[in-house]
């Protein structure tokens, strides 16, 4: 998963008219059902699944901004890691899952989440309790071991909202077996259940598309109310203690350490290397100047390549490389101009033009060497 979407932990939540469209899959008793999503979100997708149905929404999510959210819509919402909820095994009717795409996190850990997850939680539903799985359509192989033996009438089908698209969502349908028809099951069954799976999934286009109008309805069976214990850390209350804890006094030394300010005039003029060291270790960054010529300085360090062509003593041309630091001030004035400013390089014409690239909507300005800019 890229670095963007694990900041959001995860999170992509499904597109509101495609759980309209599941939701017409689906017929409710009645009677009371209990509906489960381990990946509740802010809960607008369990909501949907279970609109007009006398059904109690349970979820777990592990952001505290989401759950807060979540709390509003569903009857129980914990917050913290999914897997360190407990519930009583074949309690409830439904079962919605919509998992982290990613692999697990952890030294010689690399099973796929949306498998880990399925693993966990179908041991949930009660025989006859119906499966909405949605994930990426390349991970539904994956999930075989579950699907396969442990659910009868699947049905896949494509998600064909925009965002759905994006990350090439699909969504399956099951009932789960009883231990009696399990038990029956072959494997020959078992392996052409396997067949089956990866014939679909072979090529996304070629699963059905999600209609409008279900082509087959799936009975949601009356369950009682689901007793959910969390066994893991109060995630807000340790948040909450952190900052007084001994353990961060010591850690926010290095992780937030206080920038040093350092005042006062030297004792005698500093040379070149003096004030080199000072600027390249961030000591004259800063706000300078006022009105148009405002603006901010950062100093850094750049490796600069000098190249020197010798006559060899056959007569041929030897080039030379010497590698060395240098320094390059980059300006950010007020008005949104920039400007780098460090040496030419030691070189012909060409190569001086060339050495630095402006961005596209600032300006550069290549200096020499013994070039002064007060500060």
């Amino acid at each position: 998963m890229r670095l963007e979407g694990r900041m959001r932990l995860g999170y992509y939540p499904l597109d509101q008219t495609e759980a309209q469209r599941m939701r017409r899959f689906l017929a409710f008793t009645p009677d009371p059902t209990s509906a489960v999503d381990p990946c509740a979100g802010t809960g607008a997708a369990l909501l949907n699944l279970t609109t007009n149905s006398s059904s109690r929404r349970y979820g777990v999510e592990l952001d505290a901004h989401r759950a807060s959210e979540a709390s509003l819509v569903l009857d129980e919402v914990i917050q913290g890691n999914a897997f360190d909820v407990k519930a009583p095994v074949e309690s409830c009717s439904l079962l919605y899952l919509n998992p982290p795409y990613d692999f697990e996190i952890g030294e010689g850990k690399n099973q796929r989440m949306e498998k880990l997850f399925l693993d966990e939680f179908f041991r949930w539903l009660k025989p006859g309790g119906v499966l909405v799985l949605v994930i990426p359509f390349d991970r539904i192989y994956e999930c075989r071991n579950v699907l396969s033996p442990h659910f009868k009438d699947k049905a896949v089908y494509r998600l064909t909202e925009s965002d759905s698209v994006r990350y090439k969502q699909a969504v399956v349908f099951g009932v789960r077996r009883s231990a009696v028809e399990r038990n029956r099951l072959g494997d020959h069954a078992v392996n052409q259940a396997n067949w089956k799976l990866q014939e679909l999934t072979r090529r996304y286009d070629s699963i059905p598309a999600l209609p409008d109008e279900p082509d087959r309805t799936y009975a949601v069976p009356a369950s009682g109310s689901v007793r959910m214990d969390y066994r893991g850390l109060p995630l807000d209350i340790v948040e909450d203690l952190l900052a007084k804890s001994p353990a961060w006094v010591q850690a926010q030394r290095v992780t937030h350490a206080q920038r040093r300010q350092f005042f006062g005039r030297p004792l005698t003029p500093l040379h070149a290397g003096h004030v080199g060291l000072c600027a390249v270790s961030g000591l004259l960054n800063g706000v300078f100047g006022t009105g148009s010529d405002r603006h901010v300085a950062h100093w850094e360090a750049i490796k600069v390549v000098d190249k020197t062509e010798e006559e060899g003593d056959g007569g041929e041309t030897v080039i030379r490389e010497k590698e060395r630091f240098s320094q390059r001030l980059t300006l950010l004035f007020a008005d949104g101009r920039i400007e780098l400013l460090s040496e030419k390089p030691r070189g012909d014409a060409k190569e001086a033009e060339h050495a630095e690239c402006p961005p596209a909507d600032g300006e550069t300005e290549v200096c020499a060497a013994d070039a002064r800019h007060d500060h």
